[in-house]
Formats: C-alpha cells, structure tokens, sequence
C-alpha cells in the first residue's frame, strides 16, 4: 500500500503546488487515513516543503499490520503530553522553509488557527477547501474489496437475525445484536449507529430505536453497516412481522422496491447525480407519496458513510466508473410505518455488466 499513499499525496501536493502552497496540513481523519494509512488518534499529516511527516501525540499500534500507517512515512510522535499535533506540524513546516501552508479550513477550528499564528506567524495559510475528499470519490479495486467484504458481514449479521424469533423484543435489542453479530462476523464495528423501526416508526430515516417490542403485523425496517478496515458499507431491509403481509403493505413495498431499482439501473458512468435521484424519485411521486419522501435518494460511501457524491435533486456534477454509493428511497406513512430498501453498489460500464451490487440479501418481502 505504500505506493498507492505515495500516489494520493502527489495528487494532493500537486494540487497545492497549484495554488501557491509548497506545503500542505491534513487534519480531517478520514482525510488522514486516506493519505497516510491508519494513524492514532488526532494524527495529522504534512505535506513538507521537504520532507512528509506523520505528526502525532503517541505511537500507532504495532499489533496489527492493517492498523499501521504507511511505513515510508517518517513519524514524528510530540514529546510529553497535551500538546497539538496540528500546531506542531506548522512548526515543523515553517522549520523546513515554507512561507504558506494549505490547510483544511473546513475542518481547522478557529482556536487552532489562532495557534497556529502564534507559533508560525510568518506562514501564510490557505485553504485546501474539499480536495482530499474529491480525491477520496473515485475507489481503486483495493478499496472497493474491502467495502465488498463488509457488505458480507453485513450480509450475514442480517441474516442471523432473520432466522431468530423477532417478536415481543425490542427495538434497542435488536440494534444492539446486529451490532454484536457485525463484530463477531470480523469489522472494526458498525458503520454507523444500527436503526432498527417497527411499527409506525419504519421507514423513518435515521431512526433511534426505542423500547417499543415487535408485534404482529408490524413492517420491520433495518438499517445497518459494517466497517471493514476503515471502509463502510450500507444496507436496509424491510419485512413484515406475521403469517402474511396486508394488501397495503404489498402495494407500497412493490412501490419502493420499483424505485429503488429504477435508481439502481441508472447508476452507469456520466450520469448525472439528479438524473438517478429523478429516477428513483418520480416512481414515488407519481403514486402520490411526494410529501412522504426523504430528501436524497442515496451517497457515497467509504472511509466516511456519507460522502460525495450525494444523489439529491438539487446535486451537481456526474458519477464516474468505480464510485460506490447507496439508492435507498423509502416511504415513511406517519403513524402507519413504511418502507425503506438501501443498497450498496459500486458504479460499472455496462461493458463490465453494470452496476455491481455489494450487498445482497434478498428484497424480496419476507414475513417473519
């Protein structure tokens, strides 16, 4: 992997050297890991006028390979403790003679800057705006393996849960199970707080799960995500709890699932964002569900859950090959419940068949 973090930092320096700054200050996280590999906590990382560093407050843990930052990268661990490796690190750039420095402004908190200032009062600071997470869009195939494998996990926590007796437990401890059998199956831990809605609570977007138990006749919805190595994936299910779905509950589960496979077909490289939330879009609205709609129809994912591109009415831009992102529209009925299917998949040309569908438990409406 050393190669490919040495690839990513050339992009990103490569784009500051456009802008004038021969130096460069990561500090978002998941901008960090995606550079330098996996670093302690509050690392950040510089992009030297002459030498990259990795500045953190401790060492990184050496008990696992996978959980070590790219070995080419010299570390610079801060003596003693309470110390800000953000502020260290424009020390360190100014000591190498740099006379600006990019920096992530959308993340960088004002006291930050402030220190900064007073420890580098001769460096200028600009801004590197969103370009280590335009960089982020587009996955190689090894990124995209390890989305692949944590929609298996994922996968398979859902189906163990499937198998159990649902009835009479409650929301909370349904979550919490999944996010139990998620770990067991081998992730880091969820992508993201499990929701689990019965009743007339499913299909809520973002749903808490409460202490409301599963009844009878009841649609089930489920959202949850695995991480894997950093990389997070998504999925959400509904089923109906009894012998046999109400007719209702069939007319709008057919309903949701024809939206979500419309947006699935239309995911193929250079279209539009809005064109596949349209599509998922108009499938709803044209039954009338319009005010029931959440407010995109699915994103990216990767080291981040939510990431570009969002696929929104309102979105800009184009998806290109290898790009994974969610569709997940849904309906949510106040006081009846809904319906909610989210999918992972990574777009494909169609020469390569298509969009590649990462989670694939069945969206078929199983009574439970």
């Amino acid at each position: 992997m050393s190669e490919v973090y040495a690839v990513r930092r050339t992009r990103l320096r490569e784009c500051c050297n456009a802008g004038g700054s021969a130096a460069a200050l990561v500090s978002r996280p998941a901008n960090v890991r995606y550079l330098a590999g996996p670093a302690p906590e509050g690392a950040v990382l510089l992009l030297g006028r002459t030498e990259d560093l990795l500045v953190c407050a401790g060492p990184p843990d050496d008990r696992a390979p996978h959980n070590r930052p790219d070995e080419a990268l010299r570390l610079h661990v801060m003596p003693g403790i309470g110390g800000d490796p953000a502020v260290a690190a424009a020390g360190l750039a100014a000591g190498q003679g740099a006379d600006s420095l990019a920096v992530e402004e959308h993340h960088l908190t004002v006291a930050r800057h402030r220190e900064i200032g007073s420890v580098a009062p001769r460096l200028r600071l600009a801004g590197i705006a969103g370009a280590v997470e335009q960089l982020r869009v587009v996955k190689d195939e090894e990124e995209i393996s390890c989305l692949r494998i944590g929609a298996e996990i994922a996968d398979q926590a859902l189906g163990e849960l499937l198998e159990s007796i649902l009835v009479g437990r409650t929301e909370r401890h349904l979550a919490l199970e999944l996010e139990r059998r998620l770990v067991d199956h081998g992730a880091d831990g969820p992508a993201f707080p499990t929701s689990v809605a019965t009743g007339p609570h499913a299909g809520r977007p973002g749903h808490r799960p409460t202490d409301r138990r599963v009844e009878e006749g009841d649609f089930l919805s489920v959202c949850l995500g695995a991480t894997y190595r950093g990389y997070r994936c998504e999925i959400g299910r509904t089923f109906v709890i009894g012998t046999a779905p109400a007719d209702w509950q069939i007319e709008l589960y057919d309903l949701v699932f024809s939206a979500q496979r419309a947006g699935r077909e239309s995911l193929v490289p250079g279209a539009a964002c809005r064109d596949v939330d349209r599509a998922a879009r108009q499938v709803l609205d044209s039954a009338g569900y319009a005010e029931a709609l959440p407010v995109l129809t699915g994103h990216g994912v990767g080291l981040e859950i939510d990431e570009d591109p969002q696929l929104t009415p309102a979105a800009m831009g184009k998806l290109d090959a290898c790009v994974p992102v969610t569709v997940e529209p849904g309906v949510h009925l106040p006081g009846r419940g809904g319906v909610r299917i989210d999918d992972t998949l990574v777009v494909r040309p169609e020469a390569d068949g298509g969009p590649e569908l990462l989670t694939i438990t069945t969206k078929e409406l199983l009574a439970l």
